[in-house]
């Protein structure tokens, strides 16, 4: 079968360029990306419910995922794809910016971990006919230059039976206020100009890309931050934070 050709249009190089800016600090807890390392518990148990749901598995398993083969697209230097690992998945990780590949790769050897990372992009992995039982665009869609392209070869990189998991912000009045006023200007949770509301997507917009590329909404869940526990937790409000899981029918 000859595989599709996608036109590179996905990539906004000034993003990949701020991302790439921060490779040193992936790592780092205490650093600017402090809250991803926060949020990345959550995300990770959302990530691992669904599956095992989804493939019939123990989520209480040490290897629950063993034996899928995940794609993590615009993985930075790992942060995900690393507990992943840890879940029995075969990782590929991968991330146009070669900084945050380059940082990836020296902490999965450090940490006795084998992981396949890639400095490329969606677009090249769905041309090189690349598929996955479960593919994962976590805190990316905000970020692409052209959103339906992106979903079109993320999408269709997902095996039949298989899923695709979204972790975005929501484009809302209470997103601005949150999201980029508050994380970025007065908690400075986040380096300023991180985020553009214009470039957040709505559920609903989200859903339906996914669901012109062939998947079928499954789950969708909000994610909020608990400011007593100083920690993320999933939540029925979407209005910033939220999460998608979709299917492709076997």
């Amino acid at each position: 079968m000859t595989a599709q050709r996608f036109p590179d249009a996905t990539v906004d190089e000034r993003e990949v360029a701020r991302f790439a800016a921060l490779a040193a600090e992936w790592w780092d807890p205490r650093g600017r990306m402090g809250m991803l390392h926060k949020l990345n518990p959550t995300r990770l148990t959302y990530i691992r419910d669904t599956a095992c749901r989804h493939f019939d598995r123990e989520p209480k398993a040490r290897k629950c995922l063993d034996g899928l083969r995940v794609l993590d697209i615009g993985c930075g230097a790992g942060i995900l794809c690393e507990p992943l690992a840890r879940l029995g998945v075969a990782v590929l990780g991968a991330d146009p910016a070669e900084s945050n590949i380059a940082a990836a790769r020296v902490h999965a050897q450090r940490s006795g971990l084998t992981i396949d990372y890639r400095a490329t992009t969606a677009e090249a992995l769905a041309e090189a006919g690349e598929t996955f039982d479960l593919v994962l665009a976590m805190e990316v869609v905000e970020h692409v230059a052209d959103l339906a392209a992106f979903v079109r070869c993320c999408a269709g990189m997902v095996r039949p039976g298989g899923l695709m998991v979204t972790a975005t912000i929501n484009r809302t009045l209470k997103s601005f206020a949150l999201a980029i006023v508050g994380a970025e200007y007065v908690l400075r949770w986040l380096p300023r100009g991180t985020h553009r509301w214009d470039k957040f997507v709505t559920p609903n917009e989200l859903e339906a890309a996914l669901e012109r590329n062939g998947l079928r909404t499954l789950d969708e869940r909000g994610v909020v931050y608990n400011i007593l526990l100083d920690g993320w937790q999933l939540s029925g409000d979407m209005d910033v934070n939220y999460m998608i899981a979709a299917e492709r029918p076997a």
